[in-house]
């Protein structure tokens, strides 16, 4: 019944029999027998049936959570002695601010109450992180949210929103952010980031043309450039560092401030085991007491 119940696991992820398929190198007519087996084994229906496609439904559902924690032990069999719990892993994606933000507390809490679990932090940029979630590769993302909308079966919970500031070296004078913008050199946030392309749209939207001099993805990099009189930047101000470096000045876009929407991205709850539902409440939890 393992493969079966793999299969079931990959149907829910592809959301079709066919892209279930294509993803663990099965055929259509494969997957359905398969799962017409696994059915005929429980003595129950899995699926709701209408034309072509198949939903999981609400026996489907439970059977999809039994399954996914059923694997787990079975990944882990030989790995811990006997009568000793099963070591359940947890992988998290978490671009570099979060990680050194709001992620080390969430997981100090966590492993304080689910000794018995390990985890996994993933590095990356945004639009990698959505495709491990999509691919079932990690388990949810403290990522930037995506412009686009994401897949079906993908949730987005929105965690907070950090403005963006115009950024300067002290020794600068002036207030006036669109002046200083024109004419200072300028610090670019990374184009290939989801926070860099909210910059990129800003600007052209502005219609403003800078005189770039450096383009880079890490923020606590482009803030020390500008404390060095580098030039200007545009960044978000996370609520875990609401003070700037000594050197550094912070302007408020008034009217025209944008945000960076910070949150996480994961499958639906119900397909969500245990131990990755306690994670990511415990990462809202300390967002919210930022």
């Amino acid at each position: 019944m393992i493969k079966e119940l793999k299969t079931l696991i990959a149907v829910a992820r592809e959301g079709t029999f066919a892209a279930a398929g294509n993803r663990i190198g099965l055929t259509q007519a494969a997957v359905s027998a398969q799962m017409q087996r696994l059915e005929a084994e429980l003595g129950f229906e899995l699926f709701d049936r209408k034309g072509r496609t198949a939903h999981l439904n609400r026996m489907g559902r439970q059977i999809l959570l039994q399954a996914q924690d059923l694997l787990r032990l079975y990944d882990n069999l030989g790995s811990t002695t006997t009568g000793a719990p099963v070591n359940v892993r947890v992988t998290i994606g978490a671009i570099a601010s979060v990680q050194r933000s709001y992620l080390p507390d969430a997981l100090a809490i966590f492993h304080q109450q689910c000794p018995h679990c390990r985890t996994r932090v993933i590095p990356g940029l945004s639009m990698e992180m959505v495709n491990l979630v999509d691919a079932g590769e990690i388990d949810l993302a403290v990522i930037i949210r995506p412009p686009f909308a994401l897949q079906s079966d993908l949730r987005w919970t929105t965690l907070a929103l950090e403005p963006y500031r115009l950024i300067v070296p002290r020794e600068v004078e002036g207030d006036d952010w669109a002046e200083l913008l024109s004419s200072q050199p300028f610090i670019r946030y990374d184009r290939s980031s989801f926070g860099g392309r909210q910059v990129d749209r800003f600007l052209r939207q502005m219609h403003f043309i800078p005189r770039e001099v450096c383009e880079l993805d890490e923020l606590e990099a482009i803030t020390k450039l500008v404390e060095k009189g580098v030039g200007v930047a545009l960044v978000p101000q996370t609520a875990r560092e609401p003070h700037w470096p000594e050197g550094v000045r912070a302007l408020d876009l008034g009217d025209h401030t944008f945000h960076r929407d910070i949150g996480l991205v994961h499958r639906s709850r119900q397909s969500l085991s245990e131990p990755v539902r306690t994670l990511a409440e415990l990462i809202s939890a300390q967002v919210a007491f930022a």
